[in-house]
């Protein structure tokens, strides 16, 4: 959502008197709970930011909800971890997703959304994102993958993603993983209460670009937890002091795409899912899902 549908979205949300109970579920007064809170948030807007309006702020209720879900999500990509090795085809992978999130309780928020016909995202070296799992995949010497894995547990939503390099993969190869997961890890440092996105994005691309690589600019996080893809969009090439402010039970995902080569992607128009770096040079991705919190970060699922 952009900033002017954003914003128009937070001038529509109620008046709360100030003895009414708190907009937030904990039953509270106003006056006791967020009070404050809403008025930093209004000050910052008026002096020209992106903030956040009330839906994004996930409620104690909300956030229990998400860990749970999280812990199947992350179960899911550690058993593919133990597995995954040269000759498994992707279809297997898919496997191993759908064995541990229904025996855990919970359902693949990958399968059929929007269309997309399979329970996780598997892309290898150039794909970029959104690989579709199939029995005539193989996995080889050399290869990286990403597995994106993506849970719903009594409709709370958890997200990440991990690289797995498979066999003697190449230095080059090896260091782009490497990198990548650095970006996501210097990208978690700056999310900060009451700081931006954009201090985020900083770090993300600073270190992306130190290195000769360049990030994804179409494809970027997402807010998750009530739904798989909330507000806001979470872009990467930004700088500090951009994008929206970042406030305590905000949760989105930090999962930068690094190409090797050039930015530049297209998407397999046979599928209309798949997308490939347009110069076929290797690609990586790392995924966390993040809460703000009111000290800084904690991360759900990775």
């Amino acid at each position: 959502m952009n900033a002017f549908l954003n914003q128009d979205k937070r001038k529509k949300e109620e008046k709360i008197g100030r003895n009414d109970p708190c907009w937030c579920g904990s039953g509270r007064k106003y006056k006791n709970c967020h009070e404050a809170f809403d008025r930093k948030i209004e000050k910052i807007r008026l002096e020209g930011h992106e903030v956040p309006h009330r839906d994004m702020i996930k409620t104690p209720e909300q956030i229990e909800g998400i860990k749970k879900s999280a812990v199947i999500n992350m179960a899911c990509l550690d058993e593919v971890g133990k597995q995954i090795k040269e000759g498994m085809t992707t279809l297997d992978i898919d496997n191993i997703i759908n064995e541990v999130t229904y025996g855990m309780g919970g359902i693949p928020a990958c399968l059929n959304y929007e269309g997309f016909p399979k329970s996780v995202c598997t892309s290898i070296n150039d794909q970029v994102c959104h690989g579709i799992p199939s029995k005539d995949v193989v996995l080889h010497d050399g290869d990286i993958i990403n597995v994106d894995c993506s849970t719903i547990l009594n409709g709370y939503f958890s997200d990440s993603s991990r690289m797995f390099m498979i066999g003697n993969v190449s230095d080059e190869k090896r260091k782009l993983v490497e990198v990548t997961k650095e970006c996501c890890d210097l990208g978690l440092a700056q999310v900060k209460p009451w700081g931006f996105l954009g201090d985020m994005a900083e770090a993300v691309h600073t270190h992306a670009e130190e290195n000769g690589y360049s990030v994804v600019r179409e494809i970027g996080g997402h807010g998750c937890g009530v739904e798989f893809h909330e507000d806001p969009w979470v872009g990467y090439l930004s700088n500090r002091g951009e994008d929206m402010l970042m406030v305590p039970g905000m949760c989105f995902t930090i999962e930068p795409m690094i190409n090797m080569g050039s930015a530049d992607i297209y998407t397999d128009k046979e599928n209309n899912w798949e997308v490939y770096t347009l110069d076929g040079m290797p690609s990586a991705q790392w995924e966390y899902q993040v809460l703000v919190t009111e000290t800084g970060a904690e991360v759900l699922s990775h």
